[in-house]
């Protein structure tokens, strides 16, 4: 059934959700902890995977021409 996934997602991250907001003050603490480390490494690896495909490409020769242009 289309659309059916994206019904249990949903499901998912609400089921999550009531989860965070049942957490005691000393387990939200610990799970905000692991979140910020988790998210900083899950975009740690999407900017690589950019990098690696090229598209900061642009970018990067940007930021050169701009640095260029002040060490001048």
């Amino acid at each position: 059934m289309p659309g059916s996934r994206e019904v249990d997602a949903m499901t998912e991250v609400e089921q999550l959700e009531k989860g965070i907001r049942d957490l005691s003050p000393e387990q939200l603490t610990r799970f905000r902890a692991w979140f910020i480390e988790f998210d900083a490494q899950v975009w740690d690896r999407q900017i690589e995977a950019d990098l690696k495909a090229g598209k900061l490409d642009r970018l990067i020769e940007e930021a050169r021409a701009d640095y260029e242009k002040i060490a001048e």
